[in-house]
């Protein structure tokens, strides 16, 4: 049984490795062969969550967080790129904006907790890769987040 468990846990993480990214995942490429990516999808949560037109962190993301800087702390050769997203409504600039705020304020958060500002990049998808197609609530929260994704180590 734990050896079929076992398996099917691979087999989970080889399919998140074969996608393109496009959706926002943890993996992008040749991302997937990082042992530290894997190492922090395990240990770590990769995304929160954000009300409708908002960049504020809530209780619940600065827990998420939390588990992030426990984790970037332990490995300190590590860098990140915090990307932004937003749902479909609003327009494409202003999305924009708003996702790169959403990142920023992730940044900022990590950073006050003691995680050094040269290791953290961000980008801003604004609406243009939705983790759920749909157009309703409960695709859009969804769609408004910011998630971490682990660089190559240095």
């Amino acid at each position: 049984m734990k050896k079929l468990l076992g398996l099917f846990c691979m087999v989970a993480m080889l399919s998140a490795c074969s996608s393109t990214g496009s959706m926002g995942g943890m993996f992008g490429g040749s991302e997937c062969d990082s042992r530290e990516a894997r190492d922090f999808m395990a240990n770590a949560e990769d995304r929160v969550f954000f009300a409708f037109d908002s960049s504020a962190l809530s209780e619940n993301a600065e827990e998420v967080l939390n588990t992030q800087v426990e984790w970037l702390k332990k490995h300190e050769n590590v860098s990140i790129v915090v990307q932004g997203y937003c749902d479909e409504r609003g327009t494409r600039e202003y999305n924009l904006a708003l996702g790169e705020r959403r990142a920023t304020a992730v940044k900022d958060y990590l950073v006050a907790n003691g995680i050094a500002a040269d290791r953290i990049s961000t980008i801003s998808y604004g609406k243009e890769r939705p983790a759920v197609l749909g157009n309703n609530e409960a695709a859009w929260a969804q769609n408004r987040r910011a998630v971490t994704v682990v660089k190559a180590a240095n």
